[in-house]
Parts: C-alpha cells; sequence; structure tokens
C-alpha cells in the first residue's frame, strides 16, 4: 500500500500558491463573494489531473517535459520553433512572475509591520531567494518549501477561521455560475493554479524521484494530497476575503489584512501577513527553479544540475528582483500574468495529452482526464478572447 511522503507535488503547491494566488483570491472574494469558489475546486482537480500526466510521462520517457515535447515536434525547424516558444513564453513569464513574488513577499512583511523604505525589501528577499538558488541543494530546498508551504497553510487556515464563513454561502458557491463582469476573475483564478511552469518543474523534479518501474501509486498518491494542499489554501484565501467585509478597491492581500485587525482582531491580520509572505518567498525560489529545468533540459547535453540552471535561475531572480524594487504595479502585472495562462495553457496541455496518448502504458483514465481538462480549458480561453474582441455577448 502506498505511503505518503512529501515530495515534488509539494514544489507544485510551493509555486503556485503565490502571490498571483493570493490576489486572485483576494480580488475574487471581495468582488464576487464565494460565488466563484467553484472555479478553484475544479482547478485544483485539474491541476492534480495535469501535473500526475506531467510527471507521469516524464518518468516513463526518462527525460523533463520541455524536452519531451521538443522531440516529439517531428521535423527539425518544428522542433526549434516550439522550443523557443517554451522558453520565450515560459521564460519571460517567469520572469514577470517572479517581480510578482518579490513584490507579494515585501507586501506580507508590510501587513506585519516590518516596514521598511523601498527598494530594501525587495532587494533583500530577491538577495534571499538569489543565494538559495545559487548555493543551496536542491533536496535541501525541497525540504525547506515544504516546511514553508505547511506553515503558510496554517496561516491561511487560522484566518479562514478567524473571519467565521457563512455555510450556506459556502454551499452556495460550489454550484458553477459566471457572474456579470466574473468571467475575467475566473479565468485568472484557474491560470493561477493551473501554471504552464509548474508542468516542466513537477516533471523535472519527479523524473529525479522516481524509475519507470516503481509503482505509479505513490507517485499518484504523493501528488494528490500535495496538490490537494495548495488547493485547500486557495480556497480558504477566497473565502477569507469574502467572509471579511472588506469593502471594493482592495488591490491585493495586505490591503484585507489592515482592514480585517479592527474587527477581527490582530491574529487574523497576523496570519494573512506572513501567508502572503511565505507564498512570496516560496514562489520567488520554484519560478527560477522551472525556467532552470527547462533550459538545461534543452541545452545540448542538457542535465538539471549544470551551471545552465544556476545561471538561468539567477536571471530570473534579477530581473524580477529589478522590477519588483522599481515600484511598478504589481497587482496589474499579476492578473494579467494569470489571464494570459488561462490562454497559454490549452497549447501546453494539448501537447501533454499527445504525449500521453503515445505513452499507451500511463493508462485511459488519465488520458481522458487530461483531455477533458485540455477541453474545458480551450473552451474558457476561447471565451474569453471571443468576448475581448467583442465577438462574445
Amino acid at each position: 500500500m502506498a505511503r505518503y511522503k512529501p515530495g515534488p507535488g509539494m514544489l507544485v503547491a510551493a509555486a503556485f500558491i503565490g502571490p498571483g494566488t493570493v490576489t486572485a483570491c483576494s480580488v475574487a472574494g471581495v468582488d464576487f463573494g464565494m460565488t466563484l469558489l467553484w472555479a478553484l475546486v475544479f482547478a485544483g482537480i485539474a491541476t492534480i489531473t495535469l501535473q500526475y500526466a506531467a510527471a507521469r510521462v516524464a518518468v516513463l520517457r526518462g527525460q523533463g517535459l520541455a524536452r519531451a515535447m521538443v522531440d516529439s515536434a517531428g521535423s527539425a525547424p518544428a522542433k526549434l520553433a516550439l522550443g523557443l516558444l517554451i522558453v520565450v513564453a515560459l521564460g519571460l513569464g517567469n520572469a514577470a512572475y517572479e517581480s510578482g513574488n518579490i513584490g507579494g513577499a515585501a507586501l506580507g512583511l508590510g501587513a506585519l509591520g516590518l516596514d521598511a523604505p523601498a527598494p530594501w525589501p525587495a532587494l533583500c528577499i530577491g538577495a534571499v531567494a538569489a543565494g538559495l538558488l545559487a548555493f543551496g541543494q536542491v533536496k535541501w530546498l525541497m525540504r525547506l518549501l515544504v516546511a514553508l508551504v505547511m506553515l503558510m497553510s496554517l496561516a491561511f487556515l487560522i484566518a479562514c477561521i478567524a473571519v467565521r464563513p457563512d455555510p450556506g454561502a459556502l454551499l452556495a458557491g460550489l454550484v458553477p455560475r459566471i457572474p456579470e463582469g466574473g468571467l475575467f476573475t475566473a479565468i485568472a483564478l484557474i491560470g493561477t493554479t493551473i501554471v504552464p511552469y509548474n508542468l516542466f518543474l513537477h516533471a523535472a523534479a519527479s523524473r529525479e524521484r522516481w524509475s519507470a518501474d516503481e509503482d505509479p501509486a505513490e507517485m499518484r498518491l504523493e501528488t494528490i494530497v500535495s496538490i490537494g494542499i495548495g488547493a485547500l489554501v486557495s480556497i480558504a484565501i477566497l473565502i477569507t476575503a469574502a467572509a471579511s467585509g472588506v469593502g471594493g478597491g482592495i488591490g491585493n492581500a495586505a490591503d484585507i489584512a489592515r482592514q480585517v485587525e479592527p474587527v477581527y482582531g490582530p491574529l487574523a491580520r497576523y496570519a494573512i501577513g506572513a501567508g502572503l509572505f511565505g507564498a512570496g518567498l516560496t514562489s520567488s525560489v520554484t519560478a527560477p527553479m522551472a525556467t532552470g529545468y527547462i533550459l538545461s533540459e534543452l541545452w545540448p547535453g542538457g542535465d538539471p544540475k549544470r551551471l545552465v540552471f544556476r545561471i538561468t535561475a539567477t536571471l530570473i531572480v534579477l530581473i524580477g528582483t529589478l522590477v519588483a524594487a522599481t515600484g511598478t504595479d504589481l497587482v496589474a502585472i499579476i492578473l494579467v500574468a494569470q489571464v494570459a495562462n488561462g490562454l497559454l495553457l490549452p497549447i501546453v496541455a494539448g501537447i501533454l495529452v499527445w504525449l500521453i496518448h503515445r505513452s499507451r502504458s500511463t493508462g485511459a483514465p488519465l488520458l481522458w482526464g487530461a483531455g477533458l481538462v485540455w477541453l474545458i480549458c480551450l473552451l474558457l480561453g476561447t471565451r474569453l478572447v471571443l468576448r475581448a474582441l467583442g465577438l462574445w455577448p
């Protein structure tokens, strides 16, 4: 019988519970109450499905997801085009995410009362992330991230309990519907949970953890439990924002942390602030890790432990730190990035479904499950594009 032991799935949880998740869930809760709770439930199930598929394909093929996708392209020009698309889209996207991660961690410090003049918080957090990536061992980093995810989860769950949510509203929020003006936010909630770069990160880490001849039940259990914890944290954030009674005009969780204190006491504020700081710090490490894995896989004779991994990861941290230190509007960057993820996801997921089809030993249920998730993401992304063009009411 398979036993749960935290592993690569916790990297994914640490990655998608970032300031983007905290911001998107907070804005959704404030603007629409618990109406979009169903979107996070769907996103959690879909994330587990796709992440397990990516990990299983990588283990069976003995190569990372980026290399597997490029190798499946066929002709040399197609391989080159797909490789460039992966590097440019995810590399630039992760650099943008990194600025939000570092800026979000700085907002968390502010909510905890640890204010400092700009740009010092961003510079210090960036330096910590760069140091961990440049000098830390991957196994040691994973243990650190697991501990931070557990503490962050506890912080947000305490905040959720402190605001005493209405059980009736919770149940009503599980019924799928998109309120007026809520499509953008629904896509953002899905995009902040089912993150394309996490597929590459999970695949690379799983390939190092398991071999093709091992029982997949352990990998499946670890994926379900670890990512399930992350999904519950996202749900707790939305519930906290919805039940807090905070009015509109909220830009991020730090605003909620400050405004709930008069009603719910300092515990709620400190819990939200600590959770936001933890979310930013963990994601500021995992986003560069994912980019480093992608580049090193596609590098000729690539190895995730090569110098190219550390150089790439450090460069992503540097770019993100510089952007965060300039005081750019991080909330706008984060929300736009989440929607961009929702549009990019069908492309990456579509290729993944094709790889599952070719790796026949993965089983029909996984293929059909991943295919259904891909179809739903494709329909949501298409609707968003058509509505933006004025072709959908």
